[in-house]
């Protein structure tokens, strides 16, 4: 009989959008070692392997191991970086939906291989595992529909991404045209589908028949760009867009043959600026390993937006709003949108980060409902920090 549990092989599927793993070698009928792909910049420099999402088909009644290896890469331009580390938890899913992160006891770390293993026995023959709950142009396509069909909602493509998808942006809004402004930029990184969960969720809301989302409405023009980086999503990329720019780089240089992303969603914003029109707050939103933060210019709305983030339930940052822009320490290239916007035109201009990894208010990993519920708070959190 238990000759019989080990007759099929473990096929490993990635033939689906955003999926991807890289070499596989099996050193027995239920352990696979799975390289991560990763990707590197325009220059083969700053590989990240913080990416990866496949299926397991034919899986056997019995415990299975998965190594993922070749985490090792390179963070502005410091080599050794690997974002894969002890602490991280996968996530798996049996429908490609409902998405429950590995146990404690179901991870091991080995330091010296910079290796992280994953050891379960499976409740079903099919199942996917990801580095954090996808969020893909599927996902964003059903949003954008429903956003539509809502009479204070307008959406409108602001140019192409070097593979031609469209780069939309989103207008919510019953207010008045001298009323606050405020922008929320999503998914520069692909990898980075929290950002895309929590657009989801404020979106969702904003345009729903709740007397707050009205309230939200009347309050502020919404202006948002939900996926910077569509073609990384589909290609299952990691940081850089199809030509290898960083989209959160590069805001200083961007040109529309290389990096059409870049340069069409920042001649959006300074069209709007430069047409005399304000923008009371700009965010934009990323992931990252542990801790969160906000970044950007030392201005008084800086620590009320901090002060109303500290209110929500999953927001863990203890120190305050940060400010570690120099402009003269910033190489060509290598500015952000938040401090290009704040360097060129003095608009206050931020970026959040959010951990994937243990969450010390939540006493667990940020799970896909946490990051749709924040995305309701971070709308009151942001329009207070306008109001007060």
């Amino acid at each position: 009989m238990l000759l019989l549990l080990f007759l099929s092989t473990i096929v490993v599927n990635t033939a689906f959008e955003a999926g991807s793993i890289g070499r596989i070698e099996r050193v027995s009928p239920t352990h696979l070692r799975c390289a991560v792909k990763g990707q590197a910049d325009q220059d083969g420099r700053n590989r990240q392997a913080s990416w990866y999402y496949f299926r397991l088909d034919n899986l056997p009644r019995a415990e299975v191991r998965i190594d993922l290896t070749e985490l090792v890469g390179e963070y502005n331009y410091r080599p050794g970086a690997h974002a894969v580390t002890k602490n991280t938890r996968p996530v798996f899913s049996y429908d490609n939906q409902r998405w429950t992160h590995f146990t404690d006891q179901q991870i091991d770390w080995d330091d010296n291989k910079k290796e992280l293993s994953i050891r379960f026995t499976p409740a079903q023959r099919r199942m996917w595992i990801a580095h954090v709950p996808p969020y893909t142009t599927r996902h964003l396509a059903s949003l954008l529909a429903e956003a539509r069909r809502h009479r204070f909602a307008r959406v409108e493509t602001v140019g192409k991404t070097v593979q031609g998808r469209d780069l939309p942006l989103v207008t919510v809004s019953e207010a008045p045209e001298d009323a606050k402004v405020i922008w929320i930029m999503a998914r520069q990184h692909a990898w980075e589908t929290g950002t895309s969960w929590v657009v989801d969720g404020a979106l969702r809301f904003l345009t729903s028949n709740a007397a707050e989302a009205a309230a939200l409405r009347k309050g502020a023009i919404w202006k948002f760009f939900p996926m910077g980086d569509p073609d990384g999503v589909a290609n299952g990329q990691v940081r850089f867009n199809t030509n290898g720019f960083d989209v959160n780089r590069n805001w200083d240089t961007a040109d529309e043959k290389r990096m059409p992303e870049i340069f069409f969603m920042r001649r959006s914003l300074l069209a709007w600026v430069d047409a005399g029109k304000r923008i009371d707050l700009f965010l934009a939103m990323h992931n990252q390993e542990m801790g969160d933060y906000i970044d950007g210019p030392s201005l008084p709305v800086a620590q009320r937006f901090y002060d109303e983030l500290a209110k929500t339930q999953s927001f863990q940052a203890d120190k305050g709003p940060r400010n570690t822009f120099r402009p003269e320490q910033v190489a060509p290239g290598r500015m952000t949108v938040n401090q290009y916007l704040f360097h060129s035109r003095k608009i206050p201009a931020f970026l959040m980060e959010l951990a994937v990894q243990h969450n010390t208010r939540l006493g667990r990993p940020r799970t896909t409902e946490d990051n749709v519920r924040f995305g309701p708070e971070l709308l009151r959190a942001m329009l207070a920090a306008v109001t007060k």
